[in-house]
């Protein structure tokens, strides 16, 4: 059970941090923003995005909040790793 949910608990926060990345990568190119993997990617990456971006100082045109969504992920993931292999 317990190598089950850790495998889960990697899967899922690999593959947000996964959408993260690619979310910054296609910031950088010209793309159509009305392409539905790239819509899929905002609706996705916004509810974590948005918060972080109006909290972090402005740095011009250099948007820091995907770093630091990672950071924070791969903390919430360490967190619950921690937890699970605690109580099983």
């Amino acid at each position: 059970m317990r190598d089950i949910l850790l495998i889960l608990l990697r899967v899922v926060f690999q593959g947000y941090t996964l959408i993260i990345i690619l979310r910054a990568l296609v910031s950088w190119v010209s793309v159509d923003p009305y392409h539905p993997i790239v819509r899929f990617l905002v609706s996705a990456t916004e509810p974590l995005l948005a918060p972080l971006r109006r909290s972090l100082p402005d740095f011009g045109a250099v948007d820091i909040s995907p770093i630091i969504a990672i950071i924070l992920i791969q903390l919430v993931y360490i967190f619950l790793v921690r937890v699970v292999v605690a109580i099983f």
